[in-house]
Order: structure tokens, then C-alpha cells, then sequence
């Protein structure tokens, strides 16, 4: 009996081991799903960085634009403030649905 002690001993140790290790990989601290939870939270940022840099040099490029010439400013003052130019005539076009969706409903005469 005691032999067979002695050979099931190391099995019961390496068991033991494995079983420690494979908590720790479920259950444990940086276990698996939190891995999984963390990548996904990495690929997230990295597409938000991209949008953001993308918007970044967009930006970049108008202060450019605006910095070095005066189309650029033009363009902002017309379609901004509805500047124009002397000698030009303004035109502005009206979609006659949405102005009707958009216009207040009449106030009732008072008796």
C-alpha cells in the first residue's frame, strides 16, 4: 500500500498544479475574459484615435487654408455670415415643402 502511495504521489502533485493553474487562468487575475474584455477595448480606441486623426488634419488643413489665402476666408463668409461681394445679387432658394413644415402655426385672434 505504501509503494502505491509513493507512485501516485507526483500525480497528485502535478493534478494539484494543473488544477491551481487552470483556476488562475478562468478565475484569476488577467484571466482570460478580461484579456478578451481589454483587446476589444484597445481595438475600440484605436478606431477613435483614427477618427480623431483623421479630423485632426482635416483641421489642420483649413487653418492652413485659412492662414495662407483669402478663398478659404471667403468661402466662411459667404456660407457663414451670407456675405457678398458689391455688384453681386443674392439668390435664395426655398423648398417650399420644408418651409411649410417649418413655419409657426398662426395665433388665434384675440376676442
Amino acid at each position: 500500500m505504501e509503494n502505491l502511495t509513493r507512485k501516485l504521489w507526483p500525480f497528485v502533485l502535478l493534478l494539484g498544479l494543473l488544477t491551481l493553474l487552470q483556476y488562475k487562468f478562468w478565475f484569476g487575475q488577467g484571466n482570460w475574459r478580461q484579456v478578451q474584455e481589454l483587446r476589444a477595448q484597445v481595438q475600440a480606441q484605436q478606431k477613435e484615435n483614427q477618427a480623431l486623426l483623421r479630423r485632426n488634419n482635416a483641421l489642420a488643413a483649413e487653418v492652413k487654408d485659412l492662414k495662407s489665402g483669402v478663398d478659404a476666408v471667403e468661402e466662411r463668409a459667404r456660407s457663414e455670415m451670407g456675405m457678398i461681394k458689391p455688384g453681386e445679387t443674392f439668390y435664395r432658394v426655398v423648398d417650399p415643402d420644408n418651409v411649410l413644415r417649418n413655419t409657426p402655426p398662426a395665433a388665434e385672434p384675440k376676442p
